[in-house]
C-alpha cells in the first residue's frame, strides 16, 4: 500500500513509520510513505505556506500555490498507478471501519493515497475544488492539523494488507469488521485462568468450539446493546461505565 503525504510537518511521521507493525510492514515492503514537504514547494526566500484570509477574521490560511505545486509532484511521481486525493478535514465524512474496508478494496495493486494534512484556519478552497476527491474526519472535534488524522489513515488501511498483520484473522473478528456484523468485539482473556480471584469464563476453558462462538457472539451483542447501542438502531446513551474513575 502507498501513500503520498502533503504536510508541512513531515518529521511528526518518523516515529509511528518506524515502530512496531508499521515499522516491520515498511520494512517487508507492505507499506510506503513518501512526505512531501510543503515549504519545499513554496517560491519565496521566507518560505512562506500561508497568508491572511480574504474578507478578515482570525488566523490564516494555507496557499493555493505551494499546495498545487506539491500536490502535482505527488501525483506525478508515479503516473502508472492512479492517486486518489484525501484531505484530512473536520468537515469531511467520518472515518469508520466500513470507509477503511471501502478504501482497502480500491487500493492494492490498483490506485495510492495522497494524504493532505491542513493547518490553521483551512486550505484555500480552490485546491480543495481542484484536487481533493473526498475528504475524512476523525469526528466531530478539532485538532491542530490533519497529520495525527493521515497517521490514522494509515495505521487503519495498512492492518488490513495482507501479510501485515501475524495473524490474517484477526482485522476480520475485531470491532466494527463485516464479520461481526459491526458489533463491538468481546471479551478477550489469556493465562492465568485465575487472577487476583477472577475467573476466566468456563467455556473458554472447555474446549468446545460452538459454544465458544456462540459465547462470543453473545457476549458482542451485550456489549454492543451496552456501550454503543445506536450500532443496533437504538438511541446512544452516554454512560460512565467506561472509565468510572472520571467524574
Amino acid at each position: 500500500m502507498e501513500f503520498d503525504v502533503l504536510t508541512l510537518f513531515p518529521e511528526m511521521f518518523d516515529g509511528v513509520l518506524k515502530g512496531s507493525i508499521l515499522g516491520r510492514a515498511v520494512e517487508k515492503g507492505l507499506l510506503r510513505v513518501n512526505l512531501h514537504h510543503i515549504r519545499d514547494f513554496t517560491v519565496d526566500k521566507h518560505r512562506t505556506a500561508d497568508d491572511q484570509p480574504y474578507g478578515g477574521g482570525p488566523g490564516m490560511v494555507m496557499k493555493p500555490e505551494p499546495l498545487f505545486a506539491a500536490w502535482e509532484a505527488a501525483k506525478n511521481r508515479n503516473v502508472d498507478v492512479p492517486a486518489i486525493t484525501v484531505l484530512m478535514s473536520p468537515q469531511g465524512r467520518t472515518l469508520k471501519q466500513g470507509v477503511l474496508e471501502e478504501y482497502s478494496s480500491k487500493l492494492p495493486g490498483k490506485a495510492r493515497l495522497i494524504l493532505v494534512c491542513g493547518r490553521y484556519e483551512g486550505i484555500d478552497e480552490r485546491f480543495i475544488e481542484e484536487c481533493v476527491d473526498e475528504e475524512l474526519s476523525l469526528g466531530d472535534f478539532v485538532m491542530t492539523g490533519g497529520e495525527l488524522a493521515a497517521m490514522v489513515l494509515i495505521d487503519g488501511l495498512t492492518r488490513l494488507v495482507p501479510g501485515v498483520l501475524g495473524n490474517e484473522a484477526s482485522s476480520s473478528t475485531e470491532s466494527f469488521s463485516k464479520a461481526t456484523d459491526g458489533l463491538l468485539e468481546g471479551p478477550q482473556y489469556t493465562r492465568p485462568p485465575e487472577f487476583r480471584g477472577r475467573k476466566v469464563p468456563e467455556v473458554l476453558l472447555s474446549g468446545d468450539h460452538k459454544k465458544i462462538a456462540e459465547w462470543r457472539q453473545a457476549q458482542a451483542m451485550a456489549r454492543t446493546r451496552a456501550r454503543r447501542p445506536e450500532l443496533l438502531g437504538a438511541p446512544s446513551v452516554a454512560k460512565s461505565r467506561d472509565n468510572p474513575r472520571i467524574s
